[in-house]
C-alpha cells in the first residue's frame, strides 16, 4: 500500500463509498476509496511453457505481448539468471529457462496482467525460436547417448548420479549361500494428484520487503531459494505457507512459479498471483520415479539371507530435484525389516526429457519395497514355506544395528503380521481358495524423519515457541505446515497433554517465516516426531514455571503439582487446586511474561561413510498388509475386495487421524499398484498421455475396498510420547501385497507396476506365466565404497521365534 496515491488502479478506503478510477487505472477496474490509503489490485500471472521436449533457445520476441493493453510486465530467463534447486548438489533449475528447454512444460516466459484472460493472450503472443535437439525419453536411451547432454554436470553423458556401496562381503555371501534367487522388476512413475493445484501470491511491502503466500510443503527451503534467486536478504522476505489441499511430496521443491510471481511483484509494485492449471501440475510433477530393479539374494538352509545384491535404475526426468537422495533411498531401507548378512547396493539415476521426478509419498522406497517383498514371496514359495511364517522367522530385532549401520528402535512388525494374518483369515485362505480368488501379504518400514537436514548443519531441525497469556490462553508458534495430515491438531494435542488443558484453548501459528521458528518442512514423515518433541520441551518448561508459582503459593515442593482438566492441583491434597489461568497470573506476577521455547535435533547416526546421510532416522515405523482380490482371467481385471493393514505407529497421539493416514496410504498404494502411470506418447514428442484428472486413471470410490486398520502401539523412546510416523509407511506394502494376491489367485507373476489387465493377460499367455522386464541395461558401475559390517555384538541375533500359532 502506498499513501501518496501513486499506485495505478489501487483501492482507496474512506468509509464505505467507492467509485471507479479514471486514467491510468482504467484497465484494472480498480476501486478508489480515499486519497490516503491504497490497496493495489492483484495482478494475474501466466507462464509460457515449452511445447518441445529438448531445444536450445535461439531467441524470444516479447514485443506483441508487451504491447497488449492490460499487461504490466513480461519476464524471460535473462531477468532471473541465478539457478536454484532443493539440494545443494543439484542447483540446476531456473525460474525461466535462459538458453535451453529440457521437457514439455519447461517455463520460458511469464506475464503479469490485469486478469487471467489478458495474461493468457499475452503469453500466447510471445514467439520463441527453438533449435530442436534429439529428445531422450528412456533409461536405456539416456545410458547410450553421450550427446546431446541434457545437463553439463553429473557422472558423464546423461547419467545424473551413480551409487555403489557394499557392506560386508556380498560376493562371498552369495557364493556360500545354499540357494541364490534372482529377479528383475519395474515400477512405473506416477504423479501426486492432490485435489488442490499449486498456487502462489507475492506482494511487495511499503518498506521494500516481500511477502509470498504459497501452497508449499517447505516454506523454509522456498525462503532460501527466493533469497538466492532474487538476491535479497532473507530477512526482507516473508514466506507464509497456506494450509493446502494435499501435497504428498509434490509441493516439497521450490518451484519456478513461486519465484516468478515474486519477481513480478517487485517489478510492478503490486500483488501478483498465479494458480497452475491441472495440466501444468502434471508437467511440474516431481512424482514417483520410474525404476528398473534387479535383485539377487543368497539364502542359507534355514531361510536366512546370507547376502543381498540390489540394483536400481531411475528415470529422473529433466532436473535434479531430490534425485540424488531418491537414488540412495532405493537402496537404503531394504535392511530394516529382515536381517541381511552382507549387502551390496548399486543405483543409478539418468536425466531424460520428461517432467522431473522427485519425492512422492514414501520417497524412493515403494519401488524397492515392492521388488523385495515379491522377491521374498517367491523365495518362500520355492522353499515350501508359508510367506507369513517365513517373515515371522526372520525379523530384525529391536535395538539392533543393521548391516548398513542403521539403528533400529522399537520394532512392532511381528505384531503387525500377526494382526493381519489373524484378522484376514490368512491361514484358511492362502492357497486354499477357488481359482480367481487370492490373498497376498507384504511388509514394510519407513523413516520417522531424516536424520540430517538437506543443508547439513548443526542447528535444530524444528523449533517451537510457546506463549501463555493471563487469561490462560496458549499460543504455539512453529514453522510446520499442515498439508492435510493433521499436524496442527497434533501440535495442539501434545501441548495440551503436557499442560493439562483443552486443545481448543490452544491457538496455532504455523508456517510463517516471519513469526515462527524454523521447521524444515512437511516431508519424510518428520513432523509429528520432530515437532512433537520440540513442543513437549517448550510445554514442559512452561509447566515448570507454573508449577513453581503454585508450589510457592501452597508452600509445597514443585514435584507435587500436577496439571489436569484445566486446573493445577496438589497431588498430596486433592482439595487444593486453582484454575490454569490463576496459576498463569501467579507465575507472571512472580517472574514476568511467560514464554518458552523448545527445539529438536535427531540423535547422531552411527554411520560414517559416503552416502550415509540417507537412511538414518530417529525411529522406523513398520507395516504389514494383507490384500484380498478377485481376478477375472478372461479380462485380466483385478478387483480388490478387502485390505487388512497393521501399522506400528509407536503411540497414536490421535487415533482418528492415524487411521485416516492409513486409509489414504492404502488408496494411493492401490492406485499405483493397479492403474496409475505418468506416461508419455510413443512418438517421443514429450507430451503426456493423460494430463488431466479425467484421463489419468486413479481409484474412485467405486474401486476403494473395505479397509481394516490395526494401530499397533510399540512406543519408541525417540518419539513424542513414543509416537512414530503414519503418513507414508502404510503405502509401501500395498503394491507387493496386490502382486502376491494376484499370483495366489491365478498363478501368474506380474513383475511390473501397475498390474494392468493387459499385463495379466500377457502373463497368462506366456510359457513362463510371467509378465515384466527380462533384462537390464549394461552399466559401468563404479568401484563400491566398502563398509565393514557392524561388529556381531552390535547386531543381536535375529528374532527367529516361530509364529504364535505354530507348534
Amino acid at each position: 500500500m502506498r499513501r501518496d496515491g501513486s499506485a495505478r488502479g489501487g483501492l482507496r478506503i474512506v468509509g464505505t463509498a467507492a467509485r471507479k478510477v479514471d486514467g491510468p487505472a482504467k484497465c484494472t477496474g480498480a476501486l478508489r476509496f480515499a486519497d490516503d490509503i491504497v490497496l493495489p489490485r492483484t495482478l494475474a500471472c501466466r507462464i509460457l511453457r515449452s511445447h518441445v521436449p529438448h531445444a536450445r533457445i535461439r531467441g524470444i520476441d516479447t514485443t506483441r505481448a508487451r504491447a497488449r493493453p492490460g499487461v504490466f510486465a513480461v519476464l524471460t530467463g535473462s531477468d532471473l539468471p541465478i539457478p536454484f534447486g532443493i539440494l545443494p548438489v543439484s542447483q540446476d533449475e531456473h525460474a525461466l529457462c535462459p538458453d535451453k528447454v529440457r521437457f514439455v512444460g519447461d517455463p520460458v516466459a511469464a506475464v503479469a496482467a490485469v486478469d487471467e484472460e489478458t495474461a493468457w493472450e499475452a503469453a500466447n503472443a510471445i514467439r520463441v525460436d527453438y533449435d530442436r535437439l534429439e529428445p531422450i525419453m528412456t533409461i536405456e536411451q539416456a545410458l547410450s547417448t553421450e550427446t546431446p547432454r541434457i545437463h553439463d554436470y553429473g557422472e558423464g553423458g546423461n547419467v545424473h548420479k551413480k551409487v555403489s556401496l557394499e557392506f560386508g562381503d556380498a560376493e562371498a555371501g552369495l557364493r556360500d549361500a545354499d540357494a541364490v534367487f534372482e529377479d528383475i522388476f519395474f515400477y512405473e512413475g506416477s504423479t501426486h494428484l492432490p485435489m488442490e493445484q499449486h498456487s502462489a501470491t507475492a506482494m511487495p511491502e511499503p518498506d521494500g520487503r516481500l511477502t509470498v503466500w504459497s501452497s508449499t510443503q517447505t516454506p523454509h527451503y522456498l525462503h532460501r531459494a527466493l533469497a538466492k534467486v532474487l538476491e535479497m536478504p532473507a530477512s526482507r522476505i516473508r514466506v507464509i505457507a497456506c494450509p493446502n489441499g494435499g501435497g504428498f511430496g509434490g509441493k516439497s521443491d521450490p518451484f519456478n512459479h513461486e519465484i516468478v510471481v515474486a519477481k513480478l511483484a517487485l517489478l510492478t509494485g503490486r500483488p501478483v498471483k498465479v494458480t497452475l492449471t491441472r495440466e501444468e501440475v502434471f508437467y511440474c510433477h516431481r512424482g514417483r520415479h520410474p525404476v528398473l530393479m534387479q535383485v539377487k539374494t543368497g539364502i542359507a538352509r534355514d531361510g536366512s539371507i546370507r547376502a543381498l545384491h540390489f540394483r536400481s535404475w531411475l528415470d529422473g526426468g529433466a532436473y535434479g530435484s531430490y534425485g540424488v537422495a531418491s537414488t540412495y533411498y532405493t537402496g537404503a531401507l531394504q535392511t530394516v525389516t529382515y536381517p541381511i548378512g552382507a549387502y551390496k547396493f548399486e543405483g543409478l539415476r539418468v536425466f531424460t526429457n520428461k517432467p522431473p521426478c522427485g519425492p512422492k509419498r514414501g520417497h524412493g522406497t515403494p519401488q524397492p519395497r515392492y521388488a523385495l517383498e515379491v522377491h521374498i514371496d517367491k523365495i518362500a514359495e520355492r522353499l515350501g514355506v508359508d510367506p507369513a511364517d517365513y517373515r515371522l522367522r526372520h525379523l530384525v530385532p529391536p535395538g539392533s544395528l543393521t548391516v548398513n549401520h542403521l539403528r533400529i528402535g522399537s520394532m512392532g512388525l511381528r505384531t503387525c503380521i500377526e494382526k493381519v494374518v489373524a484378522g484376514s483369515g490368512w491361514k484358511e485362505k492362502f492357497r486354499r481358495q477357488p481359482r480367481g480368488r487370492g490373498i497376498g501379504l507384504a511388509c514394510s518400514s519407513y523413516i520417522s524423519g531424516a536424520g540430517l537436514p538437506i543443508y547439513w548443519n548443526n542447528m535444530p531441525h524444528t523449533g517451537v515457541l510457546l506463549k501463555i497469556d493471563r487469561g490462560g490462553g496458549v499460543t504455539v508458534f512453529c514453522g510446520e505446515i499442515d498439508i492435510g495430515q493433521g499436524s496442527d491438531t497434533v501440535l495442539a494435542q501434545v501441548v495440551a497433554e503436557v499442560l493439562g488443558i483443552d486443545p481448543l484453548d490452544i491457538r496455532i501459528v504455523a508456517g510463517d517465516t516471519d513469526l515462527t521458528p524454523v521447521d524444515l518442512g512437511s516431508y519424510s514423515s518428520r513432523v509429528t516426531l520432530m515437532m512433537g518433541n520440540a513442543a513437549i520441551q517448550a510445554a514442559e518448561k512452561a509447566r515448570g514455571i507454573l508449577a513453581t508459582a503454585a508450589a510457592r503459593e501452597w508452600a509445597i515442593c514443585a514435584e507435587r503439582v500436577v496439571f489436569a482438566g484445566g486446573r493445577v492441583l496438589d497431588s498430596g491434597d486433592p482439595g487444593r487446586a486453582m484454575s490454569f489461568a490463576d496459576a498463569v497470573q501467579r507465575a507472571e506476577a512472580a517472574s514476568g511474561t511467560i514464554g518458552t521455547v523448545g527445539s529438536y535435533t535427531p540423535p547422531p547416526s552411527t554411520a560414517r561413510y559416503r552416502g550415509s546421510g540417507v537412511g538414518p532416522s530417529p525411529a522406523y515405523s513398520y507395516s504389514a498388509a494383507v490384500v484380498e482380490v478377485a481376478v477375472e482371467a478372461a479380462t485380466g481385471l483385478v478387483h480388490v475386495e478387502r485390505v487388512h493393514l497393521a501399522h506400528d505407529v509407536g503411540r497414536a497421539i490421535n487415533p482418528v487421524l492415524s487411521v485416516g493416514q492409513v486409509e489414504g496410504s492404502v488408496y494411493m498404494g492401490l492406485g499405483e499398484a493397479l492403474m496409475e502411470e505418468q506416461s508419455f506418447r510413443a512418438n517421443r514428442n514429450g507430451v503426456h498421455r493423460a494430463p488431466s484428472m479425467l484421463e489419468y486413471k486413479s481409484p474412485t470410490t467405486m474401486e476403494m475396498p473395505e479397509v481394516v486398520t490395526y494401530l499397533v502401539e510399540d512406543p519408541d523412546p525417540n518419539g513424542p510420547f513414543g509416537a512414530k510416523e503414519v503418513g507414508q509407511g502404510p503405502l509401501l506394502p500395498i503394491a507387493p501385497a496386490v502382486a502376491n494376491a494376484v499370483h495366489d489367485a491365478i498363478g501368474v507373476r506380474v513383475d511390473a507396476i501397475p498390474i494392468t489387465p493387459d499385463a495379466i493377460l500377457r502373463a497368462l499367455q506366456a510359457p513362463s506365466k510371467r509378465a515384466g522386464p527380462v533384462r537390464v541395461p549394461a552399466t559401468d558401475w563404479p568401484e563400491p565404497v566398502r563398509v565393514p559390517a557392524p561388529a556381531l555384538d552390535a547386531r543381536p541375533a535375529p528374532d527367529t521365534r516361530p509364529p504364535r500359532d505354530a507348534p
